[in-house]
């Protein structure tokens, strides 16, 4: 078993660079399955758990895969089965953008049903709509996902509500259907924006994406190319949070300055300072925050992946915050394992009011899911005395070398293995 122990009470100092975007990753290829011709190079792509899981479903579908680094390569020409029935299938929720992928190129797909944190229910009846009004039949059964389709044809289609895997898995099965595909209440998160020009520099037709409006009209085919997915939004803001929490000044690489908008915000409404840069931003905190109110929403409002350490820093913060969670209902799991730790947190149903207290002090807690994770590593680089943080396999999901990167800016903080 591997656990972070964290001694905590140090401001953090230095730079620190940004990985590519897990969200965008996730998806970019898984789509890159959809090109019949050449292969595909992504580069920037996060070296995380997540991403050895795509890779090992793109290998079982028959698709040759090469690995550097932050790149992979992926020649898609001569797959042998729409079947994704493995156990890594079952281990990542964004598992299901094999489904709209399968679908585009060979009008059938069999997914087993996805898994990923525990956060709250997150059906994919709004992914169904999309594919059977493009004229797919749908069929759940045996724990797995069927599509099969004669053809596919482009119509208008309404999402009952803004998701982003939704809109990128219908994008997805629409980039070959026949005519004229638009979606209606799209997502507008960068990394929708991410898969559609990924898509378009493969040969797609596709406009619109970052609006609430997407037109796909389909073509042929697509051809493999060479990308680059864009910085992590999340793991940003998460270095950003940090580094309030803890005070110090951290300047933060390879960033959209844009797509960190609202979180830079609410860190200036606090009395953090954020100098915003071409690709960078620098954080400057000193003596106690202000507590804050927070309400997660679609983009460009505040991300719900950033509500769980944001709620870390609120607890240290003066004053009273409220954090009210829109998107998820069982997103507060962490409050619990904060508790430990001394903070004052009342949870009712989505709504956490969080009376900020002077310091945390260390202790054992549990990494709940990806996020919690992120808002426990904090939690233990603010208080006082040690604190050892377990289920740590959540973090390598989504989080490249945490410690590494924490330990670089002054933290006290190491991987042991048990």
């Amino acid at each position: 078993m591997e656990k972070l122990v964290i001694n905590g009470g140090k401001s953090i100092f230095g730079k620190v660079n940004i990985n590519g975007a897990k969200n965008a990753a996730v998806a970019i290829l898984p789509a890159a399955i959809i090109a019949s011709k050449g292969t595909s190079t992504v580069d920037n792509i996060p070296n995380i758990e997540d991403i050895n899981c795509i890779e090992k479903i793109l290998k079982y579908l028959g698709c040759k895969v090469e690995k550097a680094s932050n790149s992979i390569t992926i020649d898609s020409t001569e797959i042998t089965t729409t079947n994704a029935d493995i156990e890594e299938v079952r281990k990542m929720r964004a598992s299901y953008y094999f489904l709209g992928a399968l679908l585009a190129r060979f009008k059938k797909a069999r997914v087993e049903l996805p898994g990923g944190c525990p956060i709250g229910v997150r059906p994919i009846d709004q992914h169904i709509k999309g594919f059977e009004a493009l004229g797919a039949k749908v069929v759940i059964e045996h724990g797995a996902v069927n599509l099969t389709a004669d053809e596919l044809i482009g119509t208008s289609i309404y999402f009952d509500v803004v998701s982003v895997g939704a809109t990128i898995n219908v994008m997805l099965a629409a980039t070959l259907a026949k005519g004229v595909t638009v979606l209606e209440n799209s997502a507008k998160e960068p990394h929708v924006v991410d898969v559609a020009n990924f898509l378009n520099s493969m040969g797609a037709n596709i406009k619109g994406a970052g609006t609430d409006t997407i037109k796909i009209t389909g073509v042929e085919e697509l051809t493999g190319c060479n990308y680059s997915a864009i910085p992590d939004q999340i793991e940003a803001g998460t270095f950003m949070i940090a580094t309030a929490a803890c005070g110090g000044e951290v300047i933060i690489n390879n960033v959209i300055p844009k797509h960190l908008e609202s979180i830079s915000a609410k860190l200036i409404e606090m009395g953090a300072e954020v100098i915003e840069h071409d690709d960078a931003v620098t954080i400057k905190s000193k003596g106690r925050l202000k507590g804050v109110n927070i309400k997660t929403l679609p983009y460009p409002g505040f991300p719900t992946d950033l509500q769980q350490p944001m709620s870390t820093l609120s607890t240290i913060a003066e004053g009273r915050s409220i954090i009210n969670e829109s998107i998820y209902e069982s997103r507060f799991k962490h409050v619990d394992e904060l508790k430990k730790m001394g903070a004052t947190i009342k949870v009712e149903g989505r709504i956490a009011i969080i009376d900020g207290v002077e310091t945390l002090t260390g202790a054992q807690v549990r990494a709940t899911d990806l996020r919690a994770g992120a808002a426990m590593v904090i939690a233990g680089l603010i208080a006082n005395g040690t604190t050892i943080v377990e289920g740590i396999e959540h973090i390598d999901r989504g989080y490249p070398n945490i410690e590494n990167k924490f330990k670089a800016l002054g933290a006290d903080i190491k991987r042991i293995y048990e």
